[in-house]
């Protein structure tokens, strides 16, 4: 590639006749066969999920199918409608059409996870496995590894925790737009039924260490390298999933499409590239680095209210199985009794920031995937407990894992506080009501 700047040449390699060492980075691939995948998938739960959600199937055996769509309407809480990119299952039929946030894929640790991708519109697409460590072609960043159209991702999960998956091509765009969904490893045995539990219910497990907190019961220590699938594992009998989002609406009016915002490259990139030949309405967008959000939003679920103001989510909100890995009886809102362990995990997929703040003690367990205490990481940090009305914030792609365990009945509401992300002007204050009783 040449400049228009004398003695500036930038030499780069063609692909021409290396088709198949980069096969995964055409769509469709331009070498047959396309690059194997060396390990057969064990996961059991598109298994599990065929069996117990009505209606679903297993196309593939023992694999995740996962369908990025592109192009639908939304209505938000006041009735308007809004542009979203979203995730499907299409083994799942609630779910075939695609949700926002995506599906929870829940995936035991330690199986051989095959999750085969879709893009449907505008390819190309990628997932990157947030948090996962998978080869480095099987990683989903753009650019990187591969841009597909049709692909099965290959990896397997060594730490229990909170994850998520996300598309990776023009991500600032297609995640705001919603091409995300929460990620979970569970303990290795959470959907092996040999011990007569119900593997799609709680109790359930996480990892944790829990030495110096006597109050939630069932902790197990021990080694990892013992084979206890329960080793640095607690029970806890509630489940919360926060994933908190907000939405521009100027974004979804002006980049409708989901290559609305490439440049037109010019003879010297990153310098003279055009980035409003594409606009449309009056705003001259290309303003991604403009974002004033007014929309807020929580697993889903929308906060009524406007700019400047407080607004709650409804009580009672769950998350169906089909949306959940065929696990039953996941919660937003928290419906707990007396006693119980209640686990909140937390995704922050907002692009302002975000302060929270718990009416109730709670012990923080693991950030971003990984559970303090718990080794290999367990010289390093540990478990603290942050008390009830003291904020913390989170910022993009940040996960957050709380527990709690209350012997008092409450009927009270935990406040997630949106502020601008340049400014700090406030611009929410969202609540999810906590009832206990």
């Amino acid at each position: 590639m040449s400049s228009s700047k004398p003695g500036f040449q930038i030499p780069r390699r063609s692909v021409k006749g290396h088709e198949a060492s980069w096969v995964k980075s055409f769509n469709p691939p331009k070498a047959s066969p396309p690059t194997p995948e060396l390990l057969a998938p064990t996961n059991p739960v598109p298994a599990f999920v065929a069996a117990n959600v009505p209606g679903a199937t297993m196309l593939i055996p023992n694999t995740q199918r996962v369908d990025l769509m592109h192009g639908t309407d939304l209505k938000t809480w006041d009735g308007k409608k809004l542009e979203f990119f979203l995730i499907a299952n299409p083994d799942v039929p609630e779910a075939a059409e695609g949700i926002f946030p995506g599906p929870t894929i829940r995936v035991p640790r330690g199986v051989i996870y095959h999750g085969q991708v879709k893009g449907h519109g505008q390819p190309p697409h990628t997932i990157h496995w947030h948090g996962i460590e998978p080869t480095a072609i099987n990683d989903g960043v753009g650019h990187c590894s591969m841009e597909v159209g049709d692909y099965a991702y290959q990896w397997q999960p060594n730490h229990i925790g909170s994850y998520f998956y996300h598309c990776h091509r023009n991500t600032l765009q297609h995640f705001e737009y919603g091409l995300y969904g929460f990620l979970i490893i569970e303990p290795p045995d959470a959907y092996d039924p040999k011990d007569g539990k119900n593997v799609g219910g709680y109790p359930r497990r996480t990892a944790a260490n829990l030495t110096n907190f006597p109050k939630f019961p069932g902790f197990v220590g021990g080694s990892l390298e013992s084979g206890d699938p329960h080793a640095m594992t607690v029970p806890y009998d509630v489940e919360a999933l926060w994933v908190i989002d907000d939405i521009d609406s100027v974004w979804r009016v002006q980049a409708e499409d989901a290559h609305q915002t490439f440049p037109e490259h010019g003879d010297e990139p990153g310098v003279n590239d055009d980035f409003h030949f594409n606009d449309s309405g009056k705003y001259n967008f290309f303003a991604f680095n403009d974002y004033n959000p007014d929309y807020f939003v929580v697993t889903g679920e929308y906060f009524p209210g406007r700019v400047g103001g407080t607004a709650s989510i409804r009580p009672g909100v769950t998350i169906p199985a089909a949306y959940n890995s065929g696990v039953e009886g996941m919660q937003v809102s928290i419906n707990a009794k007396i006693n119980q362990t209640v686990l909140v995990r937390m995704l922050c997929a907002a692009y302002v920031k975000i302060k929270i703040t718990f009416p109730v003690d709670v012990v923080v367990i693991a950030c971003d995937g990984r559970s303090f205490g718990v080794p290999p990481f367990g010289k390093y940090n540990h478990p603290y407990t942050l008390k009830a009305g003291t904020s913390f914030e989170m910022s993009t792609a940040q996960r957050c894992d709380v527990l709690f365990r209350t012997e008092k009945p409450m009927n009270t509401l935990a406040q997630v506080e949106y502020r601008h992300h340049l400014s700090d002007a406030f611009l929410l204050n969202g609540r999810i009501p906590i009832t206990v009783k």
